[in-house]
């Protein structure tokens, strides 16, 4: 299969109309100029290859994807769309994510700590808190995501989602880094993890022509859980106030915040951090203001918000959630809220995400999820829905931090109109009849009735 340096270039052809049909693909609209850079074997029965193959789209912003790939003289009974292409020598190429062998390997590597290596690349698992290994008795994949690829591996000790990182870079991934250390510090805020894969490849772009990363990640899987958004919305459909729920979400986030300030660095926010943050905000406003001209009579009391916050005390920088919201949380029987994927944002370079940030970026980033519930759910809820989530939401981060939220309640009102004012370009651009939901927010908080 590969060439004598370890890489077949044919088999990008193979499977080239299938890969850029994949949701986790983010060149849809551009033509593809795809080139496989590195490929690592896994271990594979009889009449099977299997590979991880690290592909670099090299069109307009270039992107590496990890693709695992099944290749198999025999056909599988699997579904049709499991079938990425048809290699040179007549094999059937399979998406590695949907062959349960496949997984099995990829899954063996990392709680057991093998090592894989290529030609061009070389792979390690790390299993976590000094796990056993663990042996897969099956695998599904599940079909939710866009950004990546989850499996669900059934094992002896339960369920164990596997995330496969499609978008691979330079740099440890936050959800890794973020979720290990939430569990070393005691806390069950989070899924407890079993392990990771991390590989070094390729990259003629860094000193020494080298990029390490991680490939994939596994953690439990919390069976019958509900995540918060669902939970939100068919209690504002039912008639009930969320007071309670909210209360409790709070305080699962101050945990969050608190644990992970104990257990990774953390730094004072400096004059020049205040300033880049705040001329961060005020370019937010202009794009608003460029998007929708109306936001522009709103200049003088956004400029106070902005204000008062220059003016304010501003909390430590420490590492966050980075995109929280309520489909980032569950509601795990037994278990109360549970917080998941702390990734950041897929697309913006490793090291972007791993840079300490304020804790209130991701308390804004729920406060204005309260708002999508009321507005796009049916249903005849208490007046003020919103609003009293919103309140309690606070109070339950108060509670658990020692009033950290009151004493920089002006940082926090000039985070969450900063998020307001990126999510109206965002609603015209792509959802014109959302953009009332964060026009009414940014009118909320300058006062505007």
């Amino acid at each position: 299969m590969p060439d004598a340096e370890g890489v077949d270039p044919g088999l990008i052809r193979s499977i080239e109309p299938w890969l850029v049909r994949q949701r986790w693909y983010s060149g849809k609209e551009r033509r593809p100029r795809l080139e496989l850079i590195a490929q690592i074997p896994l271990p594979a029965p009889a009449g099977a290859e299997f590979v991880i193959c690290l592909i670099l789209d090299r069109a307009d912003d270039p992107l590496l994807y990890q693709v695992p790939l099944s290749v198999r003289e025999h056909r599988l009974p699997l579904a049709a769309e499991a079938v990425a292409g048809v290699d040179a020598a007549g094999r059937t190429v399979y998406d590695g994510a949907q062959d349960p062998e496949l997984i099995a390997a990829l899954f063996g590597t990392i709680t057991a700590g093998g090592i894989v290596s290529g030609a061009l690349a070389t792979a390690r698992g790390h299993a976590s808190g000094g796990s056993a290994p663990r042996q897969s008795l099956g695998s599904r994949l599940l079909g939710a995501e866009q950004s990546n690829s989850s499996v669900v591996v059934s094992t002896a000790d339960g369920p164990v989602v596997l995330k496969l990182f499609r978008t691979v870079h330079d740099g440890e991934n936050p959800d890794v880094v973020l979720t290990e250390a939430l569990a070393a510090a005691g806390s069950s805020v989070a899924p407890r993890p079993v392990g990771h894969l991390s590989a070094s490849w390729p990259d003629s772009g860094l000193p020494g022509g080298v990029a390490t990363g991680h490939l994939a990640f596994a953690e439990e899987f919390l069976e019958n859980s509900t995540d918060a958004w669902t939970v939100a919305t068919q209690a504002l459909a039912a008639g009930e106030d969320f007071a309670r729920g909210a209360f409790a979400l709070g305080e699962s986030t101050a945990e969050m915040h608190e644990r992970l300030a104990s257990a990774l660095p953390t730094a004072m926010a400096t004059p020049s951090d205040i300033a880049s943050a705040l001329a961060t905000m005020n370019d937010r406003y202009e794009a608003a203001v460029r998007a929708v001209p109306a936001v522009g009579e709103r200049r003088e009391p956004v400029a106070a918000i902005y204000r008062a916050a220059a003016e304010s005390p501003w909390p430590p920088l420490q590492r966050v959630h980075g995109d929280l919201h309520l489909g980032q949380v569950l509601r795990a029987p037994g278990r109360g809220w549970v917080l998941l994927d702390f990734e950041g944002e897929p697309l913006r370079p490793m090291r972007q995400r791993s840079r300490l940030d304020l804790a209130l970026r991701d308390v804004a980033g729920m406060l204005r999820s309260f708002d999508y519930v009321e507005a796009t759910t049916t249903g005849d809820g208490p007046p003020g829905w919103a609003a009293a989530s919103r309140r309690a939401y606070i109070d339950g981060y108060d509670r658990r931090s020692g009033g950290n939220l009151l004493a920089h309640r002006a940082v926090l009102d000039a985070f969450e109109l900063d998020k307001a004012l990126y999510e109206l370009v965002y609603e015209t651009r792509n959802r014109p009849g959302w953009a009332g939901i964060p026009l009414a927010a940014i009118d909320r908080l300058t006062g505007r009735p």
